[in-house]
Formats: C-alpha cells, sequence, structure tokens
C-alpha cells in the first residue's frame, strides 16, 4: 500500500513538472513558419505588367520543399519584377529568411540585378498595387550575391516610395550599403530583420547586426506606376505586408518565419527580454 502511495506521489509530482515546464514552454517566444514547404496558399503574388495573382511563367513556386524564384518560363525578363506577400500584415517583429542564389540571370535582366533579391518590410497591400506598378511602396532588405571576385554586401537598404532616418537625419538616395561580408557562389545565407513599427529597423545577416535606421516613412521615388491615394508622402510606416523578391535572377528561399512581437511593444523590459531568449537559442 505505501508503494502505490509512493507511487503516485511521484506520478503527480512529475505531471506538475511537466505543466510547470509546458508552461514555461508556451511563454517564450514562438517562431512562426510563413512558408510551409508544400504550397504557397498564404501568399500573393504581383508581377509587374501583370494582375494580382498572375504568375506569370511559374516564376514563384515549391520544389523539393523550397520556395523558389525561376526564370525557365521566360524568354525575356522584360522588366517583369515580382513580388510575393504573405497575406496578413505585421508591425513588431522579428523576420529570419535563409536564402541562396544559384544559376544564370535570365535573359533582359538588368546588370544590377545579378544575383539580387530582397526581403520588403512594411509594404503596402499587394492589392492596391496596379497593373503595371513595377515595386511595392515598402523598404527593402537587399540581397545581393558576390561575383567570385568582388566584394557586394548584402542586407542593404533599398526605399521604393519610401524614406528613413539614417544617422539622425533623413535618408533620401535610394539604396545604402550595409557593414556585412560578402558571400560568393550558391551557399545560404542567414538575414533578420528586427522591425519594431515606425521606430527602429535593424538588418542582422549571418548573427551580425550591419544596419540600423529609424521612422521609415512613405516618401521619395524608386517607384513607378503606383495609385496616388496610397502614396501618401510623409506617412509614418507602422506596419505592412512582407515580400520576397523577383528581380531576375533565380534565388532559394528554404526558411520564411517570424516572431510576432506586438505583444512586448509596450513593455520594453519584457521585450529585451524575449529578444534576449531568441538570441540565446541560436
Amino acid at each position: 500500500m505505501k508503494k502505490a502511495i509512493l507511487l503516485l506521489a511521484v506520478t503527480v509530482t512529475l505531471a506538475a513538472c511537466a505543466s510547470i515546464s509546458n508552461t514555461k514552454k508556451s511563454d517564450d517566444p514562438q517562431w512562426i513558419s510563413l512558408f510551409n514547404g508544400k504550397d504557397l496558399n498564404d501568399w500573393v503574388i504581383k508581377i509587374n505588367k501583370h494582375e494580382v495573382n498572375d504568375n506569370f511563367g511559374n516564376t514563384f513556386r515549391v520544389e523539393d520543399g523550397l520556395l523558389r524564384i525561376s526564370y525557365d518560363g521566360y524568354e525575356n525578363f522584360d522588366e517583369k519584377y515580382g513580388h510575393i506577400a504573405y497575406k496578413e500584415p505585421f508591425s513588431y517583429y522579428l523576420l529570419r529568411v535563409e536564402y541562396r542564389f544559384h544559376g544564370e540571370q535570365v535573359a533582359g535582366g538588368p546588370g544590377w540585378a545579378f544575383r539580387n533579391s530582397g526581403a520588403m518590410l512594411h509594404g503596402q497591400d499587394p492589392y492596391t498595387m496596379l497593373k503595371n506598378q513595377d515595386f511595392p511602396i515598402s523598404i527593402e532588405g537587399q540581397f545581393l550575391g558576390g561575383d567570385g571576385t568582388n566584394k557586394r554586401s548584402t542586407g542593404n537598404l533599398c526605399t521604393p516610395g519610401t524614406n528613413v532616418i539614417l544617422d539622425g537625419e533623413l535618408y533620401t538616395p535610394h539604396c545604402v550599403n550595409s557593414s556585412s561580408k560578402t558571400y560568393h557562389g550558391d551557399q545560404w545565407v542567414q538575414a533578420e530583420f528586427l522591425v519594431l513599427g515606425d521606430s527602429v529597423v535593424h538588418h542582422i545577416i549571418e548573427g551580425d547586426t550591419v544596419l540600423t535606421y529609424e521612422k521609415p516613412q512613405i516618401g521619395g521615388g524608386g517607384v513607378d506606376f503606383f495609385d496616388e491615394k496610397v502614396k501618401e508622402d510623409g506617412k509614418p510606416l507602422s506596419s505592412g505586408y512582407i515580400y520576397l523578391q523577383s528581380e531576375s535572377h533565380p534565388v532559394d528561399y528554404r526558411k520564411v518565419e517570424i516572431v510576432n512581437l506586438e505583444p512586448y511593444k509596450a513593455d520594453k523590459r519584457k521585450l529585451d527580454e524575449v529578444l534576449s531568449k531568441l538570441r540565446n537559442k541560436k
């Protein structure tokens, strides 16, 4: 009888510990996969010169568990800049993607688009893009691959229809380079973007913060044939859609995931604690 009571006590204790452990795990920040490795049902496609969700040439596809951007259905690129947006907007978040360039650039692709793609942050609703609009109004975390010889940073900033505050001043040129190293060849590269509403954005490549800026806002050039009602110059960008980009060079994405930091935006101490946990998990 005593053994039975002891066994019951141990069982209850273990169950209680398991419950506490599970509670702690549920309190931890959780990565949410935006790309499920199977299909693009949660994504919206917009390719220049085509209507929303016209996936011209099967540009965006899923193969071998990868989100692939390919051009074997093209004879000539012809400025068909493409973007694929996740179906929901975000405001405070940490985005992580893993990408690689490979293969050859499609005929007609501009020289600057060699091994060039990007993650568009705080982007406009894809359903508000006009047929001949080349880029979404957004903040671009630009991905560049090396040519095997020259230095070429990645995790840069480009600003189609936007401006930011950089080093305390309004930055209006279209792009600025980050401090990242060059990644030659077809290797996988991890890029993260810590986006805190309309306050601050950090670009992080392979764990190193390579660029920081503040107060993203609508304004400036770098985007054509947009709906003027959407481009409200001077309006702070506090939220928006996340896009991946098609600019004429084949690129694969094997991971697109996010931690929603919205619950912590009013509590800086808790936000710092959450970010510390995420760093320690790596």
